[in-house]
């Protein structure tokens, strides 16, 4: 079986303690038996080492911080969540708000521990919340870091995590996010107590040739408007479109421009990749049909 390996860290990549190269954003492939068990360690600077044994059960249900995409007869394994080596604690802050207590601390990861009526709490966060403030957002609170935001619960619950930029604050929350699609969309977000109230497109550019496919399934994707990319027989036809295609989480790019992968969720941390092939005509989309 074709394995595909990548990582949100540059990591020298072992298989049975053979080093086979390096392994980043770009994938490494490898042809591997899961009936083997082959055991795999990817090791980036200053993290602990990721490790696991690739066999059948891997593939049924794959470890925290690891996800895996199933697509054609192949495989693909993203190595999400890195720990730091560095086991020591470090208190980042130490807040009382509301009669709560927020500690926001660094031990291997990015940590909130929450003391509130409703219990204890600790909530692993991403890096980049290692610096960030926290105010109150209505019954919530609000985390805001330079390049991301979230809004937790005092049940621990975290209701909004997402990169971008908040523009209000207080009971209602209001962000800019960039949707890293490949019309660099920007959107204006809104919550009130968790909950999502508003949602308008800022920006975006246009669409090229080999981005014109890809750029229809993120409009589907993000809830716009598909009709300037559908031919006049299929633009009434949004709404049977979208169940057709189902509800997909992700849209990636193949080989050929014309073929789109579209990412389904399976289970935690499992994935399915459906290919879909686009017919344009007089530069609109006339057909869309799997593969």
């Amino acid at each position: 079986m074709r394995i595909f390996f990548c990582a949100e860290q540059t990591c020298a990549f072992f298989v049975n303690g053979m080093y086979l190269g390096a392994v980043d954003s770009f994938e490494r492939s490898v042809e591997i038996d899961p009936a083997d068990g082959v055991f795999c360690e990817l090791k980036a600077p200053a993290y602990a080492p990721v490790r696991f044994c690739l066999d059948e059960d891997f593939l049924f249900s794959p470890p925290e911080g690891v996800e895996l995409y199933f697509f054609g007869g192949a495989a693909g394994v993203h190595i999400k969540d890195f720990v730091r080596a560095d086991p020591s604690l470090r208190v980042v802050w130490q807040q009382r708000i509301a009669g709560s207590l927020l500690t926001l601390c660094v031990q291997g990861r990015v940590l909130l521990n929450l003391e509130s009526a409703q219990g204890f709490f600790q909530i692993p966060l991403p890096f980049s919340f290692e610096e960030c403030t926290v105010t109150r957002a209505g019954a919530l609170f609000l985390l805001e870091s330079p390049s991301a935001f979230a809004v937790i619960g005092e049940d621990g619950a975290v209701r909004v995590l997402s990169d971008g930029k908040v523009t209000e604050r207080g009971a209602r929350v209001t962000a800019e996010i960039p949707l890293q699609d490949s019309l660099g969309h920007i959107v204006r977000r809104s919550w009130e107590n968790g909950e999502p109230t508003a949602c308008a497109v800022l920006s975006a550019q246009e669409p090229t040739a080999a981005t014109f496919a890809l750029a229809f399934f993120e409009s589907l994707l993000i809830g716009g408007d598909p009709a300037p990319y559908l031919s006049p027989a299929l633009a009434p036809k949004t709404g049977l479109l979208r169940q057709f295609l189902g509800a997909y989480r992700a849209v990636v790019l193949t080989e050929k421009t014309n073929v789109i992968g579209l990412v389904y969720a399976r289970k935690p941390r499992v994935f399915d990749v459906r290919r879909f092939r686009v017919t344009v005509e007089d530069g609109k989309i006339a057909n869309i049909l799997p593969e």
